[in-house]
């Protein structure tokens, strides 16, 4: 039991943990972080999960911040430990996730002298505060507590992103020269919206006969005030990160179908754009030449997105739910708007589904049996793969936020140890994570952690041995020269068996609801689903981009 005059920073970071609601973390253990691991599992309040490499234990704690709803920690090592962390921590800055990542550091005694001490890395800070939204140090064992403080904040504070602290090994294990009173985080704060604006909002909406809301990530926590919106006349529209804010079934949504070509003829019939929590990103506006309604107004808790990529006619600075919810209010009744609005939107909608499944041919009854078993209630997944970058991405509907995770930063091999950080979040959900062959294999070293921790996870991998919209991409732009696409690709039977995964392998989809029925019904520590795409055949529509 740990006293007042034997606790330790690792202590302190532990209770620290427990304050701010913390109940998972995840990591690699360390000769540099054994302290405050130590004082982890004898607090024995925090679940850890305990991974095979830092990358992965990144990306469990993103996705768990994402399907939870609240902040992720992860535990590096030092050095090489913690540059592996830094492409999952990248992943976590693009998608906005609160996260906390902890990693060690050489002696104070050795730091910064070039001494080439054990797990030493040049400027380990600054290659930190690069791939987070910042980078913290640990100088003592007195001034821990405020920089963990601080670190939590700047994580939750909006633009939301991970924040690294860096605690040396000595200091990881300092006694405390006193334990602190009052262990409570510091206060997260809102961008709230002067009612002036709000003013200015509701009367440039109030004239509005055809009015959309375009949610992205930043307005996950706004369903309410925007659905209170959609009673009233507007329309909806979700980029992929905010996928979910209104459910992907309701008939004033466009789901994430936001770049079809009917989608964008449907924009130039609106005459109001109101871009909530959205950095109107290069993937999701095709490089910014979609053209959106010429009154464009953009809503953000941060004050640097005005006037990025787009010219608005009006910025609101302050928080998505706020600012919504004041608009909503002001608004009272609904507004006049065109009777044949939502009509024409779900029209718009029809005519992109239907694009979209012509393009991927029979693909479409897997996605469509998918919806059908588990869909309503289930973690969707997805890493960057074909499947994923045409029907994963926008046909299968979402229907509420905080059920869906993705590689947001276009990096390929994320999926498994997201899917995991998923069902840690939300056990009582099935995970589902589409995932392809070369994809998997990337962080395959993860697949013993699905097992370990009973995730219940089931990966859907689709198998067309190799990088298959490389090869797309090479038909359609080299001349048909492909190279360095193919890959030896394992037998997944038996990658399954090793690591303890039910197996199946489906080759046609003659009957293919009955197989994943059974895949579903399977009560299982994990399941892999092998889709033998070239038994299967090919999309209709070669993929060789974002955009379809």
């Amino acid at each position: 039991m740990t006293t007042s005059n034997t606790a330790t920073v690792g202590d302190l970071l532990a209770a620290f943990l427990e304050a701010a609601g913390v109940r998972h973390a995840f990591g690699v253990l360390s000769v540099h972080n054994m302290p405050l691991l130590d004082a982890l599992a004898r607090r024995d309040t925090v679940r850890y999960i305990c991974a095979r490499g830092e990358a992965g234990a990144v990306n469990m704690a993103d996705a768990y911040a994402r399907i939870q709803g609240q902040v992720g920690v992860a535990f590096t090592s030092t050095g090489a430990g913690a540059g592996n962390a830094c492409g999952a921590l990248i992943e976590a800055s693009t998608a906005g996730t609160p996260l906390l990542h902890i990693t060690g550091q050489v002696e104070s005694a050795y730091l910064d002298k070039g001494l080439a001490d054990v797990h030493e890395a040049k400027d380990q800070l600054a290659m930190l505060e690069a791939a987070s939204k910042a980078a913290l140090r640990v100088w003592s064992a007195d001034t821990a507590l405020g920089v963990f403080r601080q670190a939590l904040q700047l994580a939750q504070t909006a633009p939301c992103g991970p924040v690294s602290i860096e605690i040396p090994i000595d200091i990881q294990g300092a006694v405390l020269a006193r334990w602190p009173d009052d262990l409570r985080p510091l206060p997260v704060p809102v961008a709230e919206p002067s009612g002036a604006q709000l003013d200015a909002l509701a009367d440039l909406v109030r004239s509005a006969r055809r009015p959309m809301l375009w949610l992205g990530g930043g307005a996950r926590h706004a369903g309410a005030a925007a659905r209170q919106l959609l009673d009233a006349g507007f329309g909806a529209v979700t980029t992929i990160q905010g996928r979910g804010v209104i459910d992907e079934n309701d008939a004033r949504s466009l789901g994430s179908f936001n770049l079809q070509p009917s989608v964008e003829a449907f924009y130039q019939s609106c005459d109001l754009m109101l871009v909530v929590g959205s950095r109107l990103r290069v993937p999701e506006t095709a490089r910014h030449t979609l053209k959106l309604p010429d009154r464009l107004v953009r809503i953000d808790a941060d004050p640097t997105a005005q006037g990025k990529a787009y010219v608005e006619t009006l910025f609101v600075h302050g928080d998505a739910q706020q600012v919504l919810q004041g608009l909503a209010d002001r608004l009272a009744a609904s507004m006049d708007t065109d009777p044949a609005f939502h009509a024409d939107l779900a029209a718009a909608r029809e005519q992109a589904q239907g694009r979209l499944r012509a393009n991927i041919g029979h693909y479409a009854q897997l996605n469509d049996c998918l919806q059908q078993l588990a869909g309503a209630d289930c973690n969707w997944v997805r890493d960057v793969t074909i499947s994923n970058g045409t029907w994963g991405n926008r046909l299968f509907r979402i229907p509420a936020p905080y059920r869906s995770a993705h590689a947001s930063g276009g990096g390929i091999g994320q999926c498994l140890s997201m899917a995991i950080g998923a069902a840690m979040a939300a056990p009582q959900r099935r995970t589902l994570a589409l995932v392809g062959d070369g994809g998997l294999m990337l962080n395959a070293a993860e697949l013993p952690t699905a097992v370990q921790e009973k995730t219940g996870i089931v990966l859907l991998v689709m198998n067309d041995r190799g990088y298959g919209i490389l090869r797309n991409l090479a038909d359609a732009q080299f001349g048909g020269r492909r190279f360095y696409s193919d890959l030896h690709t394992p037998r997944f039977e038996a990658l399954a068996a090793a690591y303890g995964y039910t197996y199946f392998r489906i080759s046609s989809f003659e009957g293919l609801e009955q197989q994943l029925r059974t895949v579903l019904q399977t009560d299982a520590a994990a399941t892999l689903v092998e889709f033998d795409m070239d038994a299967i055949g090919p999309f209709a529509q070669p993929f060789s981009g974002p955009k379809i």
